[in-house]
């Protein structure tokens, strides 16, 4: 959520915009038999936000991955209760 208010504040997506695509994003997932619970939530915010940026040309499905990639390394790598830090940024983001 403080990537799209972030986003939102530089002036690159309404909040219009933004509403709309995350309640798209919301009933396409629970046409899709996503539970209305509220767990799932955090996974359509990043849906919403990456087809966002990529159809904004903010950034492109190879530095979204690239991205989603070196943060599951980061993750898988780093101890239980220690932050989560990037050991490298890709210069192509």
């Amino acid at each position: 959520m403080a990537l799209s208010a972030a986003i939102q504040e530089a002036g690159l997506l309404s909040p219009a915009e933004w509403s709309k695509a995350l309640s798209a994003e919301i009933e396409r997932a629970r046409a899709e038999g996503d539970p209305p619970d509220g767990t799932t939530h955090h996974d359509h915010v990043l849906a919403a936000l990456e087809r966002l940026v990529t159809e904004k040309g903010l950034l492109s499905d190879a530095a979204i991955r690239r991205r989603r990639r070196d943060w599951e390394a980061a993750y898988q790598h780093t101890p239980h209760g220690e932050p989560v830090v990037l050991a490298t940024e890709s210069a192509a983001d």
